[in-house]
């Protein structure tokens, strides 16, 4: 009768996407003045995670509400989830106060991921800006992992000032790796800071990698990444081989609520992530 109960109740975790599991905050981590991470572990330990690069969980603080959050850390730790954020809303800053120790709920992971194998044997972009890099940050896991199976790969990241890049550490091990080219760029200079100076998509032009042979992913406020897919289309990167994440008022996660519809398709499902080509004409509207 025990096993019973358990075989039912772990068919349940799988076929009911609303089921919300409680995890435990095993690290913060602050990245800027309102940007962090959250490292959770499981409360079942024999529990693992697994997650495609460009999903999302919906994050649940017991008593305030849920919030979807792209997953940021790496695929091949299946036994920590991680989740960075900027704290702008009630529920993300109930989720600031959390302390190690303390329980979170979590639901997921919901939504496409990013083309990582259609990359293969091609040159690889990145141009993100701000917190932007946080959906992307798996993806460069992967490639690294995996390094003999992609040509060049090119990180582009913006941040508004020296003191708002995320992920400092990261970008130090990556920037002194001879099969990584990251250039960095900031709005506006402050301090010490004498790298670039400038928005992002100024860096396409300078960056190199082989237009005809890539795939380019862009993830970051969507007027970066419109004026990004327009750098791109002037190398010559077809549309078909750029992709968008298109995170914007996500609510429930499993496209019930139509907070998040854009044309036929809802992002938190049939996207975050979407390919340039398939989105077009609805991405260049201004409005958007």
């Amino acid at each position: 009768m025990a096993m019973a109960r358990k075989s039912k109740a772990n068919k349940i975790g799988r076929d009911n996407p609303m089921l919300v599991f409680p995890f435990t905050v095993a690290r913060v981590i602050r990245e800027s003045h309102d940007t962090f991470s959250l490292e959770l572990e499981s409360r079942n330990r024999r529990r693992e995670f697994s997650f495609v690069p460009g999903q999302f969980n919906m994050l649940y603080v017991y008593g305030i509400g849920e919030v979807p959050i792209s997953i940021s850390g790496d695929p091949n730790r299946s036994k920590v989830l991680v989740h960075t954020t900027r704290e702008v809303g009630t529920v993300t800053r109930a989720i600031r106060k959390l302390k190690v120790g303390d329980t979170i709920g979590v639901r997921g992971p919901y939504g496409r991921g990013w083309p990582i194998e259609k990359a293969h044997g091609h040159d690889v972009v990145l141009v993100t800006g701000g917190i932007g890099l946080a959906p992307l940050r798996p993806v460069i896991y992967c490639l690294l992992s995996n390094r003999e199976k992609y040509g060049k790969i090119v990180l582009l990241y913006g941040a508004r000032t020296p003191e708002d890049i995320l992920y400092r550490k990261d970008l130090e091990r990556w920037r002194s790796r001879f099969d990584l080219e990251t250039y960095l760029t900031v709005d506006r200079a402050t301090g010490a800071w004498h790298g670039n100076v400038g928005v992002v998509t100024s860096l396409i032009g300078r960056s190199s990698f082989d237009p005809f042979h890539c795939v380019a992913m862009a993830c970051g406020p969507e007027i970066m990444m419109r004026f990004t897919m327009l750098e791109l289309q002037k190398r010559g990167v077809e549309d078909a081989r750029m992709f968008v994440s298109m995170e914007r008022s996500m609510k429930c996660g499993i496209g019930l609520c139509g907070h998040c519809q854009i044309g036929s398709t809802f992002v938190c499902k049939d996207g975050p992530v979407y390919s340039y080509n398939s989105v077009r004409n609805i991405f260049m509207k201004r409005e958007m």
